[in-house]
């Protein structure tokens, strides 16, 4: 083989392997631009769990939660229910916060999930609506395996600090909207219903 045919061969072999790697980067390419699309859709989900956080910064800002009702609770735990809404799915959903108004750390969680055994540790599981008038308790709607529609996971609350809680009830009739609020070791604070 003379040195012409050599180059050309070469020169053939070269673009046929630069071929080879175009395909394989613009290959990886793809694989990259599939590795963006869950980070695209990550992006809408911490977007979307991103109003959730920034809202107690809303309120910081156009100032404090409104307070529907207090109730007073042991040592210097006091709670503040925000809001009480009955959607139209049939619940009614009471959300609000458990203050530490003293200087030690408070951790008595246990007494808060009633006395049902299945219900977890840490969690406003024994908290109760009571319908005055239609005579009924309603109490915190749980799955099929017996976890709460509630704020579960309560551990510690620092001396100043709060815990926003939530509790979700099968909804009184239409007709009822002022129940009273109940959660083991606090006193009964009567609510209204919005919705």
């Amino acid at each position: 083989m003379s040195i012409r045919q050599k180059v050309k061969v070469r020169g053939g072999a070269a673009v046929a392997v630069a071929a080879v790697l175009a395909l394989a980067l613009a290959g990886c390419g793809g694989g990259g631009e599939k590795a963006k699309e869950p980070t695209k859709s990550e992006s809408p989900q911490s977007q979307a769990s991103s109003p959730q956080q920034p809202a107690p910064t809303a309120s910081k800002d156009s100032g404090p939660l409104e307070v529907i009702a207090t109730a007073q609770g042991p040592s210097s735990i006091v709670l503040e229910v925000n809001s009480a809404v009955r959607d139209q799915d049939g619940y009614v959903t009471v959300s609000g916060q458990i203050k530490n108004a003293g200087s030690t750390t408070f951790s008595q969680f246990g007494s808060l999930r009633g006395e049902e055994k299945t219900a977890s540790h840490g969690s406003v599981a024994g908290a109760t609506l009571v319908d005055a008038v239609g005579k009924k308790r309603y109490f915190v709607l749980r799955d099929t395996e017996g976890r709460c529609a509630c704020t579960t996971g309560l551990a510690n609350i620092k001396g100043g600090e709060s815990i926003a809680f939530f509790a979700q009830f099968p909804s009184p009739p239409a007709t009822t909207t002022e129940v009273v609020f109940g959660l083991p070791t606090f006193a009964a604070a009567t609510i209204k219903i919005s919705g």
